[in-house]
């Protein structure tokens, strides 16, 4: 009988188990999780294949790169890595936002792992690359709380309309039998009334179901452009970037202008400063929303170069009277969102120092453009 290096037979003569020898570089390879080595000075020492692929950049430039230069901006910082060297402690960070030297903005999955090699410590990276995955699952779960959150707003705002219409029509009937400097009271409550009717209408948004029609979404785009120009500071520049394979498709024009306007007028009210907000158009292929696939997807886009949205309102951007502005009602996203979701589409957002990209996605189930 012939024995392989590594096998192991019991004293009958069967083999058992088989190990062979591996390189290490072989194995890792092998993997789709991009592992890398950083030495104390957090400069890359080793890595695998896999990281060209995961962080974009080819394996000449890897060489070499201290941990911040692997990216065009990413939010963790190297504090993190110091202090794992440090106190040789092992941990895991989730949800890194990035942008990688493509342009490419992409969410990370880190783990470190300190080791002592030569009397040096090193620190062992695994990285994952989670957005795909990840935005499918935050829009699911968006979509749950969106539709709960409207639900929740709809039904709170019936409930304040009729007693706010009583507490006005009470007002009026009081007034004809007051004197004139009495009536300054009443004319107050019957503005505040009229005043809180506006706003539990725009909390209740658009009542109409869309009337989609054939229509050239460049057109809308256009006008939303035209009507943005119209109030617009002067250190505001708006450049256009479209797509000419967008083809005319079925949408309600009036619905799909507000709901962009609503986002383009954020963007210029976040530019207090001045900057550049880019209006862009991109036909997707194969592109899930909603959980179901589409041939066709229009994709909008509204860029600016602004400050960018604070971390802390960026999970709930699109809730009912969530607002980075100060005095914002915070309505204007929720209503563009609602807007999308009666079109079967999605509005979705990345955002960094810098860069506020908001996405408004299309389905286009037909299209043939009408005889």
């Amino acid at each position: 009988m012939m024995v392989r290096e590594g096998e192991a037979v019991t004293e009958s003569g069967q083999q058992t188990a088989q190990t062979m020898a591996f390189e290490p570089q072989q194995l890792s390879d092998l993997l789709n999780t991009a592992v890398l080595v950083l030495n104390q000075e957090l400069q890359l020492c080793f890595f695998n294949a896999a990281c060209s692929q995961v962080l974009a950049i080819s394996e000449k430039r890897l060489s070499g790169q201290r941990f911040p230069e692997l990216f065009q901006y990413c939010e963790l910082g190297k504090e993190p890595l110091l202090r794992a060297l440090q106190q040789q402690t092992s941990f895991a960070i989730s949800d890194v936002q990035t942008i990688l030297h493509d342009g490419h903005p992409t969410l990370l999955d880190l783990y470190l792992t300190p080791f002592e090699h030569q009397d040096h410590w090193y620190l062992l990276l695994e990285i994952r690359q989670i957005e795909r995955q990840r935005k499918i699952s935050q829009e699911n779960v968006q979509q749950h709380q969106h539709h709960a959150a409207r639900e929740l707003v709809r039904n709170l705002a019936h409930e304040i309309k009729n007693p706010l219409g009583g507490l006005r029509g009470a007002a009026q009937l009081l007034e004809s039998s007051l004197s004139d400097e009495q009536k300054e009271y009443t004319q107050l409550i019957i503005a505040q009334a009229d005043r809180l009717r506006k706003l539990v209408d725009r909390l209740l948004g658009p009542y109409r179901p869309p009337q989609q029609q054939y229509a050239n979404l460049h057109q809308v785009i256009e006008r939303v452009y035209q009507l943005a120009q119209l109030d617009n500071p002067a250190a505001i520049h708006f450049q256009r970037d479209y797509d000419p394979s967008i083809p005319v498709f079925r949408f309600d024009p009036e619905l799909i202008e507000q709901a962009l306007l609503n986002i383009v007028r954020n963007a210029q009210q976040a530019l207090e400063q001045g900057g550049q907000i880019l209006l862009q158009s991109r036909i997707l292929y194969q592109h899930t929303l909603h959980g179901q696939r589409h041939k066709l997807v229009a994709a909008i886009k509204v860029i600016d170069d602004g400050p960018g949205i604070p971390t802390d309102i960026r999970d709930t951007l699109f809730y009912p009277m969530v607002s980075g502005k100060v005095g914002g009602s915070g309505l204007g996203l929720t209503i563009a969102q609602t807007l999308l979701h009666q079109h079967g589409g999605w509005i979705d957002c990345d955002s960094w120092p810098g860069h506020t990209e908001f996405t408004l996605y299309l389905p286009i189930s037909d299209t043939e453009e009408p005889l």
